[in-house]
């Protein structure tokens, strides 16, 4: 069998199991892009517009956050799917090892694993534009826009955690992981405010983190304003964070795997 099929496998696996779980993830995929809305959008938006809020972004509050809340959305996804997941089959579960007794090979299993990742990201993206969409903050033909490079964003997050995963004893890495570096991501990349309104001495740190670029691809995508930086540079940042994540995973997890 080919690499492709054998990856599809892989796929059809975590589809079965994902039927019987999908349950679980209905208040991660519907209902938190509504709160988050609500909450920081329509609440705090409702402060920040008629304060000075609206003088220094131009647009309401609500329709700067949302583009911006579906790229965090996309690595939150990628980042939960690529870390608790992953150690699960390696450490706790073991089914890594039964998927390696079959004809399936290690590139194959990252390849599977991440094509999955890629559909669940599909599938949050779609429902969070739906959402953006309802709440006025872009066009449906703009926020359709702005998916792919939200499913970009995830995937990449997904690759590089997947192989940090892979290398791990033990689950308080992945503790760390979240609270070291995805949180801080998620406050500090230009979600929530301009990275302009950050201290000088911090903001090239900030200007280099990936979800910057996906931030600023959707936001420029969903609204069709100016990019923070050239779209090229972002896609080419997260394209190569993901082939570069995928290939360490390949390697990581051959490592851990094959005795």
């Amino acid at each position: 069998m080919t690499m492709l099929a054998l990856s599809g496998r892989v796929v059809e696996a975590s589809a079965r199991v994902y039927r019987r779980t999908w349950r679980g993830s209905v208040i991660s995929t519907f209902f938190n892009p509504i709160l988050y809305l609500l909450a920081m959008g329509v609440g705090l938006g409702q402060l920040v517009d008629d304060g000075t809020g609206s003088t220094t972004l131009a647009i309401p509050y609500l329709t700067f956050l949302a583009p911006g809340l579906l790229a965090a959305t996309a690595m939150m996804t990628g980042a939960g799917d690529a870390s608790w997941p992953v150690m699960a089959g390696i450490k706790w579960r073991k089914t890594y090892d039964a998927i390696l007794a079959t004809p399936v090979g290690v590139p194959e299993l990252v390849v599977g694993h991440l094509s999955w990742v890629g559909i669940r990201l599909l599938f949050v993206t779609v429902v969070y534009s739906g959402v953006m969409t309802a709440f006025g903050a872009t066009t449906i033909a703009q926020g359709a826009l702005a998916i792919p490079p939200a499913l970009l964003t995830g995937l990449g997050f997904a690759a590089i955690i997947t192989a940090y995963t892979a290398r791990l004893k033990d689950e308080q890495g992945l503790a760390a992981l979240f609270r070291f570096a995805i949180m801080p991501l998620f406050l500090f990349s230009g979600t929530f405010f301009p990275l302009s309104q950050l201290p000088g001495w911090i903001q090239p740190a900030a200007y280099a983190t990936p979800l910057f670029h996906g931030v600023s691809l959707c936001r420029g995508l969903a609204l069709g304003t100016d990019f923070a930086v050239h779209p090229m540079y972002s896609i080419t940042y997260l394209l190569a964070m993901l082939i570069l994540g995928t290939l360490l995973a390949i390697r990581l997890m051959g490592r851990r795997l094959i005795t």
